[in-house]
């Protein structure tokens, strides 16, 4: 017998991948321990769970993964390969519409200006900030900085300067998070940097104090200056994307929310496990949320598929709710589709966008 552990290393599955697919009745091991709940696998159970990892990389529907392993298990090869065929033509299909609509799309591009906001500039910048400010609105937005490293460009905090006005902004493409602080000192054109995560660092550990600050932008360098210390260094290359086609969202249903209740809630309430859905993703416990007829917002059971419940990441949720740093918030909730939000109640300065999960295909 094989334990789960060695299932995951030997099959190229994670573990977790593994209890999901227990639950979802795929690959479900041999022998289950009563006591503590172990799972052990028999040896020929390896195969399957090989060609499981090879039908997800693939991305073959769980439903007809169910079929082909079937048919692997009582020898049905014609059964097998008629399923493979039947998932290569829908992937040709699917090659081909995709590579219509981004024809359109590039059409479409052609004749717009381009959405996204340069990361880089030539104007020499320098403006006094609140300590204080400055430091929770770094503390806002940090969670949601990309780590991806396809993307260095979300691996930072984007300084947005307009006006009397400094809004940092993070994104890893599935959340968002936005902070404001006053500023004084400048009032010359729009001029945007990105700030690497690790600068990021630097220049909230020198924000200690009540005083004002200096932040300054010369080409690519960034610095921060306060009375006796400083931080500086390059900035990030690359686009970052235009937040503002995300911060006004279509109109949901708002609902405040105690944030410790709520993230008590979160943390020993019921959750749904996502699918993996990419090759390198692994299943995620989702929360799934409803705004009910008297205004709370209530964590809904397994069983309860109501046409308003909108999922998300549990983790995402506990991190923005952490971020926002008030002992109330306010959770605007929209179609299942639509982005949540989760805003402050005293003011528009600081919040955080997450993008739902589909809980079906």
């Amino acid at each position: 017998m094989r334990s789960i552990g060695e299932m995951a290393r030997d099959s190229g599955l994670s573990v977790s991948a593994l209890r999901f697919y227990d639950n979802a009745g795929v690959l479900v091991p041999a022998w289950v321990d009563p006591v503590s709940g172990y799972r052990w696998y028999e040896p020929d159970q390896l195969e399957e769970a090989r060609l499981l990892a090879c039908l997800r990389r693939a991305g073959m529907p769980l439903a007809d993964i169910r079929l082909v392993l079937a048919g692997w298990s009582n020898a049905d090869p014609d059964l097998v390969r008629g399923l493979l065929q039947a998932h290569l033509r829908r992937l040709e299909r699917g090659l081909a519409d995709a590579r219509s609509e981004f024809s359109t799309l590039r059409a479409s591009i052609d004749h717009r200006e381009n959405p996204m906001t340069s990361s880089t500039t030539a104007t020499t910048v320098s403006l006094s900030v609140s300590a204080p400010v400055l430091a929770e609105a770094l503390d806002t937005v940090r969670f949601a900085a990309g780590t991806d490293p396809e993307l260095p460009m979300l691996e930072g905090i984007l300084f947005d300067i307009e006006g009397e006005h400094l809004r940092l902004v993070t994104t890893d493409r599935y959340r968002m998070a936005v902070a404001q602080a006053p500023a004084l000192g400048y009032g010359g054109p729009r001029t945007q940097v990105v700030v690497p995560l690790p600068l990021a660092d630097a220049m909230r550990a020198l924000l200690t104090g009540d005083e004002s600050v200096k932040v300054s932008v010369d080409g690519d360098r960034v610095r921060l200056e306060t009375a006796n210390r400083q931080a500086g260094g390059q900035s990030l290359g690359g686009d970052f994307p235009d937040y503002r086609r995300l911060v006004h969202l279509p109109a949901g249903r708002r609902a405040r929310v105690d944030t410790s209740a709520f993230a008590e809630a979160l943390r020993t309430g019921p959750v749904r496990t996502s699918e993996a859905r990419e090759r390198d993703d692994e299943p995620r416990d989702l929360s799934v949320l409803r705004v009910t007829e008297n205004g709370t917002v209530v964590v809904v059971d397994d069983g309860d598929d109501h046409q308003d419940n909108v999922a998300a990441n549990r983790e995402f949720l506990l991190d923005a709710l952490a971020a926002g740093a008030r002992d109330e918030l306010v959770l605007e909730i929209g179609a299942p589709t639509a982005p949540l939000a989760i805003r402050r109640v005293d003011d528009g300065s600081g919040f955080s966008i997450l993008m739902p999960v589909r809980l079906t295909d």
